[in-house]
């Protein structure tokens, strides 16, 4: 059975971006996360390499802010993706979709190192019903991406700027 949310971001009835157009972007090296923010902005991935914290998704929210979005937390635990995927598809809108690659589950839940590294993750666009993978540089339907699979680390959805919500 899927999770059901009842927080403000994950409302069904607002739509803010379904009508956006994402051209795929095959990233280059460990950038997923510039990557992703280039295919938002249709600027170029190292437009953002220099200016976000990869581990500080508010540094990723005021990098979007010039482009009139930011990002918005939504409630999420470590559960995998495929939990989530029927709600985040129904409310048919634009999501940053964050989860662990790691092979082994026990790495996921364990106490980080000294440089506060727990284990790989990846970043993925959601848009309605799409994956957008900069990894793989494409575009696949939600239940056929491999990240169903995986245990989500963070789901933020892409609002205006002026949403009352966001980081």
């Amino acid at each position: 059975m899927p999770c059901q949310f009842n927080a403000a971001l994950w409302n069904a009835d607002e739509d803010f971006f379904s009508s956006k157009e994402i051209k795929p972007i095959k990233q280059a090296g460990p950038h997923c996360v510039s990557t992703v923010l280039s295919m938002l902005t249709n600027q170029k991935p190292e437009y953002f390499q220099s200016s976000i914290n990869t581990q500080d998704p508010v540094s990723w929210s005021i990098a979007l802010n010039p482009f009139g979005i930011k990002l918005a937390y939504c409630p999420s635990d470590c559960r995998k993706i495929k939990f989530y995927a029927d709600e985040l598809v129904k409310i048919n809108d634009l999501f940053l979709l964050s989860y662990y690659t790691s092979k082994n589950n026990n790495e996921i839940l364990a106490d980080p190192n000294d440089q506060g590294w727990v284990c790989p993750s990846h970043i993925v666009i959601l848009h309605k019903s799409k994956i957008i993978d900069p990894a793989q540089g494409n575009e696949t339907n939600i239940y056929e991406h491999k990240s169903l699979e995986k245990h989500a680390k963070r789901i933020f959805r892409v609002v205006p700027n002026n949403h009352p919500r966001g980081i």
